[in-house]
């Protein structure tokens, strides 16, 4: 026979059930009108690879590091540097800007160097740059780029060549700077000079190259850049002897292919060293 204390306890344990069966049905109660109100957020597909290295640089790929954020704000100088071409470099451009076959050509991996930098865009954002050109001619580039980011002045892309495969008239329809690539001059066997990386072109776009051809016709590139063949208009990015660009390259002793006579280079300057 069950004794007073023992029916007690058997009533204690049945109303603690009880209690905890009614909190734990209000907490689902409360949990599905959180759902419903506060549903889960989709979830998105992890990125792959390509997605990754999206954002990433040449120069952070081969340097090793990522120089972007705060740090590259905080010091923007040292985001301006020249090196030789390491491995990753060369394998970049080999092939594509820089002759796969290495006979016969005029300039080996060790004439040429790397800059990076940064600059404004046209939507005023700031950018990094880009450029393999001859090493004597690096910290020209590095002192120019530099100047030219303090002042603002907007360049729309900084890009290697290479990245459009080294097609020169989709780089310049694109409104690329671009520097080096081991290439002839349009319509010539001559080499250009920019296949010893001692020429620059900027903003090629709004600065077309203007030259007669065999019948005299009148001949641009980039072709989507005819609209501003014509000098005297007046429209942003024109480089102009009143430009900042013109003044800093012609003060480290380059020549302006604007200043030619006849054919008409005006994204073009160029230095002799």
């Amino acid at each position: 026979m069950m004794t007073i204390n023992g029916r007690l306890f058997i009533m204690k344990k049945k109303m603690h059930q009880t209690i905890t069966a009614a909190v734990l049905s209000v907490c689902a109660l409360a949990a599905a009108v959180f759902v419903s109100r506060f549903p889960e957020p989709e979830k998105k597909a992890r990125p792959g690879l390509a997605q990754l290295w999206e954002n990433v640089s040449l120069s952070e790929i081969c340097a090793g590091e990522n120089r972007k954020g705060k740090e590259a704000m905080q010091q923007p100088e040292k985001e301006f540097y020249e090196m030789p071409l390491n491995d990753k470099i060369k394998a970049r451009i080999t092939g594509v800007s820089y002759p796969g076959e290495k006979e016969g050509i005029l300039i080996g991996y060790d004439d040429l160097a790397y800059v990076h930098v940064l600059h404004y865009d046209f939507q005023m954002e700031v950018k990094e740059g880009e450029l393999i050109c001859n090493r004597k001619i690096a910290q020209d580039l590095v002192e120019i780029f530099l100047e030219l980011y303090r002042q603002k002045y907007p360049i729309e892309k900084i890009r290697l060549v290479d990245e459009y495969g080294a097609d020169d008239e989709r780089s310049m329809e694109d409104n690329n700077t671009s520097c080096f690539n081991y290439r002839v001059i349009f319509g010539t066997d001559r080499l250009s000079n920019h296949s010893y990386g001692k020429a620059i072109d900027i903003n090629p776009l709004y600065n077309p190259y203007i030259f007669s051809d065999a019948d005299g016709r009148t001949v641009v590139q980039p072709e989507n850049g005819t609209a501003y063949a014509d000098r005297s208009a007046d429209f942003a990015h024109k480089i102009t002897h009143e430009d900042l660009c013109y003044r800093l390259f012609t003060e480290h002793g380059f020549t302006w292919g604007g200043d030619w006579e006849g054919t008409k280079d005006y994204q073009h300057f160029e230095k002799e060293s």
